[in-house]
């Protein structure tokens, strides 16, 4: 017996670009999230396991107090330049917050970086699936999600295996701008191009589905 596969991978040029951007995003999350609760009990001065589910905590309660309003506003405002607004806008305080964890040491400041980390999400989720799923190839709703997913995840996954290493080589700040880094080249990408966003979507009806990768957190 003979079984053949064959993929298609052709996909819109906005897609290739959102899909490229997100594997930068949540490949620098990636290098965060497996040493982070390492990093809060012998970084941040008196911290215990408490204050890493405290941090915990305060990301998921901030990022879903504010998503819902926020992806309300974005479905309200007519066209798609507030949705590109507020997703490079988002992506550039995630690199910030990614970049400000070098710098904790306190208890109040690592609560602070969480809350700016949920916000940047909470903005970052609902505006990347709004233009996204306006712009889904015709016919290929299913690979071009699964294509972001799959391309997300393996990033995330090599990261998340290396982080530790590099860690351990050479301390958590150098982890932190690697992951600041790769979140600031991610907004870079889409906001070098705008053009893609503002033409019209490729068919007719938009389809409104979830970000499941968009829901990485620390």
């Amino acid at each position: 017996m003979n079984i053949k596969i064959s993929v298609n991978v052709k996909v819109g040029r906005l897609v290739k670009y959102f899909v490229l951007s997100d594997l930068f995003f949540l490949a620098g999350w990636g290098f965060i999230e497996p040493i982070f609760s390492v990093f809060i009990i012998e970084k941040v001065v008196g911290a215990t396991l408490i204050t890493v589910g405290i941090a915990a905590a305060i990301y998921w309660m901030i990022k879903s107090f504010f998503e819902i309003p926020i992806a309300n506003l974005l479905d309200k405002t007519p066209g798609e330049k507030d949705d590109f607004i507020v997703l490079v806008g988002g992506l550039f305080l995630a690199s910030l917050s990614a970049f400000a964890f070098a710098w904790v040491n306190q208890i109040w400041e690592l609560y602070l970086v969480q809350a700016i980390h949920a916000i940047a999400f909470a903005l970052y989720i609902p505006s990347w699936s709004a233009i996204f799923s306006r712009h889904l190839d015709k016919e290929r709703v299913s690979f071009d999600w699964s294509l972001d997913s799959t391309v997300s995840g393996v990033a995330a996954g090599v990261t998340g295996l290396i982080s530790g290493i590099v860690a351990q080589m050479f301390g958590f700040t150098v982890v932190f701008f690697m992951a600041g880094t790769l979140s600031m080249i991610a907004a870079f990408i889409l906001a070098s191009a705008p053009d893609l966003v503002f033409q019209k979507p490729t068919h007719h009806e938009a389809i409104m589905k979830d970000h499941t990768p968009g829901e990485i957190g620390i």
